[in-house]
């Protein structure tokens, strides 16, 4: 399996060598495994994306027509798509629960984790729904943005393959957070653009289709949860650094559907529904406590009390959580949507821990003589072995070594009991059956029980079985799932051009017109503030600007024909004081809420002192904050006005939380 990460090293490289934006997804003709199996996968999907159409025509025409004849051979044709349809989801199952894949190449021997495998999507054409809403809604000329349409598909057709590693969860949060400016700048409250979005369910191939751009993103998150599955799957967990980085990528994957079970409603796939989003969240904590359980034992002191005792609790802690998962499997809605191989897996890794924290008590009570003896005067040896279990042992005092043995063969015969068990659960699986890592971890773990048990056997043993009772769980480390990140992904809009977003966006409407201001002694007559673009803060009653038609609340977007929606205060200001002597033209727009408070307030004579005092109160307010004073500059040379550049309030993106959660309808 030494292939699987040449896409992803070659990544790396680009990445080491841009260290800006990745822009660049996994080659898909690469023949690595996992591409591959991508492969495979996307070919079943429109598989049985064709069969379902099939059969939807099929089940119209028996319902439409009344000719028996039709019906009988409708209905033998539905028989054959049905039974079609059936081969095709077991064979996306298997591919579903080809675990291997996505394992660490490593030698030494690791359980198996659970990865998901990657929503596969459609590739889509935006170019004319985007060029056609530039024209209509920003009335700018569509054919001058071809190059920032090209590059948001180009961004999009990446991030359908991306790489497995750091790389690839960039650029799927790049993209995400270009989901972002794409929503503001093209998706109107009322109106769609007109663009579906197709994704495949991941586990059954099942395609949905919508025009809701938050179908779009939910699909996305899921994807970058699904990363991060299987970057934490293929950790080589057999040195602490793997386990912690494993460890760091399930409680970020369980972050992810969790964040994306709280902010998006109404799915329409079954694995990004509320019941299967909060079994990955358990199955994705699951598995950090096992990696958890792996670090504890990877550090155990054999003859050392403590340490096997902490490694019993552990064991047994993963072995609750793995139950927590079946539980959460066997909902009805999801009892025959997951696939038969991951239950199977929970079920032979419940036994299997239960087993391993068996094992662990009984070394502690067998191997760990000495150090309980020396513990007798303060007794916490023996405390210590009381407290480990659910309950006290029954008719057995533990400060005696006889009875510690007794307690410790009791132990290992239930260690062996659940070692069969996991063997038997494994061995019902077919797909677990070809499984050899699995396989080798169980029979080892079997094997070292039966020759713990065998070595402490004694044939003229005729004391009473004891019952060893159950091992009390507990973890010295919780799991802290973790929130994507999406502010540590630095961006620039693709669409900056069309000018800053909190004007220029599908949310407002605005009325663009030219003006010509001509010069004149007394200068032009109006206030500028702000920045981005610099606002008409105030004209002045039978000056040039009022006559030219500007009002109070025009933004300037163009000075002589020169773009000017992202300039500075200063730099509209040196505009205008190097124009000629024939004046200059400004191209200016006013939002549609500003027309109408002033078509409102010329209605309504009564209410201008309230507006003046308003304005007055909203200027004095501005004052405070620092901003631009309203003053009147002129032409003058040194004259009283002046003019003080402010900084535009930078608008601020907020990746890291939604305040509305959004519906995929």
């Amino acid at each position: 399996m030494s292939d699987n990460a040449s896409d992803e090293d070659a990544a790396l490289r680009e990445e080491g060598v841009s260290g800006e934006s990745v822009r660049k997804g996994c080659d898909p003709l690469v023949l690595t495994q996992r591409s591959k199996l991508q492969q495979r996968r996307a070919k079943l999907n429109q598989q049985i994306n064709r069969e379902l159409r099939l059969r939807t025509g099929a089940e119209n025409l028996y319902r439409a027509t009344t000719n028996q004849k039709v019906k009988e051979t409708v209905s033998l044709e539905l028989s054959f798509v049905n039974s079609n349809l059936q081969l095709l989801k077991e064979e996306l199952e298997e591919l579903n629960s080809s675990m291997e894949v996505y394992q660490t190449d490593s030698e030494k021997v690791n359980v198996p984790m659970i990865p998901l495998g990657l929503k596969e999507t459609k590739e889509i054409d935006m170019t004319i729904p985007l060029q056609d809403f530039i024209s209509e809604h920003y009335g700018e000329d569509a054919s001058l943005y071809m190059a920032e349409i090209k590059e948001f598909m180009d961004l999009r057709q990446a991030m359908r393959t991306p790489s497995r590693n750091g790389a690839g969860l960039k650029l799927l949060m790049e993209y995400y957070n270009q989901l972002y400016f794409l929503d503001q700048r093209f998706f109107a409250p009322h109106k769609t653009l007109g663009v579906h979005f197709h994704w495949y369910d991941s586990l059954t191939g099942v395609p949905s289709c919508q025009r809701a751009l938050a179908f779009e993103k939910g699909s996305l998150l899921f994807n970058i949860g699904a990363l991060y599955t299987q970057i934490g799957a293929r950790q080589d967990r057999s040195m602490l650094p793997g386990i912690h980085n494993a460890i760091d990528a399930f409680q970020r994957a369980a972050g992810a559907f969790l964040y994306l079970q709280e902010n998006f409603s109404h799915a329409p796939s079954l694995d990004m529904s509320s019941p299967a989003l909060s079994m990955l969240v358990r199955l994705m904590v699951a598995q950090v406590q096992e990696c958890v359980c792996e670090k504890v034992t990877l550090t155990i002191e054999e003859d050392d009390l403590m340490s096997n005792l902490q490694a019993a609790q552990e064991a047994a802690r993963v072995s609750d959580v793995y139950s927590l998962v079946l539980q959460a499997m066997s909902v009805p809605l999801l009892k025959d949507y997951v696939p038969f191989s991951w239950v199977s897996v929970v079920q032979v890794k419940t036994q299997h821990f239960r087993a391993l924290a068996h094992y662990y008590t009984a070394v502690a009570l067998c191997d760990c003589t000495d150090m309980i003896d020396k513990d007798e005067d303060d007794g916490s040896g023996v405390k210590a072995l009381v407290q480990v279990h659910t309950r006290p042992p029954d008719r057995l005092c533990l400060q005696e070594p006889e009875d510690r043995l007794r307690l410790g063969k009791a132990h290992l015969r239930k260690a062996i009991i659940r070692h069969e068990e996991a063997l038997r659960l494994h061995g019902v699986c077919k797909i677990l059956r070809k499984m050899d890592i699995l396989q080798e971890v169980l029979s080892y773990a079997h094997t070292r029980s039966l020759e713990k048990y065998s070595g402490i056997d004694q044939e003229d043993d005729f004391c009473e079985i004891a019952e060893a009772p159950e091992i009390q769980s507990h973890t010295h480390q919780k799991p802290d799932i973790q929130t994507p990140d999406f502010s540590s992904v630095r961006i620039t809009d693709v669409f900056h051009r069309l000018g800053p977003l909190s004007v220029f966006s599908a949310r407002n409407r605005w009325v663009r017109r030219r003006v010509c201001l001509i010069q004149e002694e007394t200068g032009l007559g109006l206030t500028l503030r702000g920045d981005s673009p610099v606002l008409v803060a105030g004209v002045l009653p039978g000056g040039c600007a009022a006559e030219a038609g500007l009002c109070e609340g025009d933004y300037i977007v163009a000075v002589n024909g020169s773009d000017c929606k992202w300039a500075e205060h200063a730099e509209v200001v040196h505009a205008l004081k190097s124009c000629s002597e024939r004046g200059v033209e400004l191209d200016v727009i006013t939002l549609q809420t500003h027309e109408m408070e002033r078509r409102a307030a010329s209605l309504s004579p009564s209410s201008d002192r309230e507006t003046q005092s308003a304005r007055q109160k909203g200027h004095s307010k501005d004052n405070d904050r620092g901003a631009t004073s309203l003053l009147n500059w002129s032409w003058r040379s040194g004259g009283g006005g002046g003019v003080t550049k402010r900084l535009g309030s930078t608008f601020s993106l907020p990746f890291g939380s939604l305040h509305e959660s959004e519906s995929m309808y």
